[in-house]
């Protein structure tokens, strides 16, 4: 995770997301509780990542990216099963941020 998100916070398009955390040890430490639960199923996460990512104004292009960095760090750090497992989770949750933070552009539709 500390690999992850340093590449994240010196990455040009998501680093200004990244720029309102103040305290990035406890940022860590909830990050951590959150992957622990949806990989390990731990149940130590009990926060609202909707909520805690509505301000940010993010786009596609985040999300892309942020997968991106994530898919390296991944296959860097875990065997090729485990890589899967966190990108398989890691895709899950981005769909699920883009679809509930991004509003649907309804003018594109016939």
């Amino acid at each position: 995770l500390r690999d992850f998100y340093g590449a994240a916070r010196q990455d040009p398009v998501l680093a200004p997301a990244f720029a309102g955390v103040a305290d990035w040890e406890r940022h860590i430490a909830t990050i951590t509780g959150f992957w622990c639960s949806v990989a390990l199923m731990t149940g130590e996460y009990h926060g609202r990542p909707m909520q805690a990512h509505a301000h940010l104004a993010l786009t596609p292009a985040h999300f892309a990216r942020w997968l991106e960095i994530f898919e390296r760090t991944a296959r860097a750090h875990f065997t090729p099963e485990g890589s899967e497992h966190m990108l398989e989770k890691a895709r899950r949750i981005a769909r699920s941020l883009e679809m509930g933070l991004i509003p649907m552009d309804l003018s594109k539709r016939s």
